[in-house]
């Protein structure tokens, strides 16, 4: 027999979107809250991450709106010297962990850790085998967009007897340094692993990056807390694209302005996932020279690599780093609220704690699906440069939506989480004025021509 679970909400995920919803959710509206998630805490992959991870943004961009990540501090030494600080692994889960403390502390919000949820309203403990139900309860499918992680995806390729391959979070735990080190992987998590390999004295030749894409990369500097930096790329962005033959062009433009990087200038990527980036990072990636761009690796062997075009010889003990998993997904998009459930999704392009939240706010202040969905619109991730350019086009219809709302707006700016605001305090600022002048004077062009590249109306 069921145990009811008697609450406004049921809450499945309690990771960063789950939170986020649930933090602006029961910030504005008294309502009672379940959340579901099958691990022990809220965080999710962050628990299972590895140990050299960081934030590729600012720490001021993640989280819940109402408890900032970090103080605000800006880096006073070191590569990034100037930019504001990015938490690691350890920090993000300490966070989280001090947020789900605070939210359900005053009885509001339950939390049913290392719980599987069923569907329809339904879920049971993994530990003690007792079911719930949560009979009158809007469900909220934090879930949608939940990324892999190679700690709990095996390697999208086969493995033959006696290759030695690790998850990335194994790297941390290897006892002798191997003949060679193979990196698996294009995206950020392979760069992550490629940096720290040689932060820590790996030597460059002593690493074969299998590479099946190049990717594109943010300059770092220019995703910053601060409304001239954040508005002044977008504006640069705006006017690079509104020039451009197509989209390779139109990130070569963005290259030159020292928007977008790419790892090797000679290659043109195909990949356009673009997480952020440093120059510092950038530089040392680019001594790696052993680089197989043979597509998608389909077996390892001991000695030996198999692609679809013929085998690369490898040493016998070199030690091959999974770094393939699906850090992003690409289900659809599809509208938040439904009457099957509330779907958290990226409402500002890139920036998926901002839209949770923000949905959770929009959830709290107004009574009307239809109404809610005109106001809060999802925005894809992108995965090619033609994706890139839909992401933008879909996102600024949807950032403008939210900002035609005097309500919204405010909430927006009066949290970190967003990357456009402006502070009160920084609203007459020059810097600030010419940033958003410039960006209003070529937003309409850049619009026109990302939405004809994406081949949308």
């Amino acid at each position: 027999m069921d145990v009811d679970v008697d609450v406004d909400y049921l809450v499945v995920g309690a990771g960063a979107m789950g939170m986020a919803f649930v933090d602006a959710l029961t910030a504005a509206a008294d309502v009672s809250v379940a959340i579901v998630d099958r691990r022990h805490g809220a965080g999710g992959h962050w628990l299972d991450a590895y140990g050299f991870v960081r934030l590729h943004q600012a720490s001021a961009f993640y989280g819940v709106a109402s408890t900032p990540l970090g103080r605000g501090r800006v880096q006073a030494a070191g590569p990034e010297r100037g930019l504001h600080e990015r938490a690691g692994v350890a920090e993000v889960c300490d966070y989280y962990a001090r947020v789900l403390a605070r939210v359900t502390a005053g009885g509001q919000v339950a939390f049913h850790g290392r719980s599987e949820y069923l569907g329809d309203g339904r879920f049971v403990s993994l530990l003690s085998g007792t079911r719930f139900h949560a009979p009158r309860a809007r469900v909220v499918d934090a879930r949608y967009l939940s990324p892999d992680i190679p700690a709990r995806t095996p390697p999208p390729f086969a493995v033959a007897d006696g290759a030695q391959v690790v998850p990335v979070h194994e790297l941390v735990r290897i006892d002798g340094a191997p003949g060679r080190y193979v990196v698996v992987g294009a995206g950020k998590t392979a760069t992550d692993t490629c940096v720290w390999l040689l932060q820590n004295g790996v030597a460059s030749d002593a690493i074969t990056w299998v590479r099946p894409r190049d990717p594109w990369f943010l300059n770092r500097a220019l995703v910053q807390p601060d409304p001239a930096v954040f508005l002044g790329m977008a504006a640069d962005t705006m006017i690079a694209i509104e020039d451009a033959a197509d989209m390779d062009d139109a990130f070569v433009r963005m290259e030159a302005a020292g928007i977008m990087m790419r790892i090797d200038p000679a290659v043109t990527p195909t990949m356009a996932k673009t997480p952020t980036l440093a120059t510092w990072e950038l530089e040392l990636v680019r001594t790696i020279d052993d680089v197989i761009r043979r597509g998608h690796l389909l077996a390892a062997a001991p000695g030996r690599l198999t692609f679809a075009d013929g085998d690369v010889r490898i040493p016998h003990d070199a030690l091959i780093v999974h770094c393939a998993a699906a850090g992003l997904k690409y289900p659809g998009l599809r509208p938040i609220w439904t009457p099957e459930a509330i779907t958290p999704q990226p409402v500002r392009v890139g920036f998926p704690c901002f839209g949770a939240a923000l949905a959770g706010h929009v959830e709290a202040t107004r009574d009307d699906d239809a109404e809610k969905n005109r106001v809060c619109r999802p925005t894809p991730y992108a995965n090619t440069p033609s994706d890139w350019a839909a992401m933008q086009a879909i996102g600024g219809d949807a950032s403008r939506a939210a900002s035609r709302e005097d309500d919204l707006r405010a909430w927006s700016n009066s949290t970190s989480l967003n990357p456009a605001r402006i502070p009160a305090d920084r609203a007459a600022d020059p810097a600030v004025l010419a940033a958003t002048s410039r960006l209003q004077e070529h937003i309409g062009a850049g619009r026109a021509r990302l939405a004809a590249f994406a081949g949308m109306a």
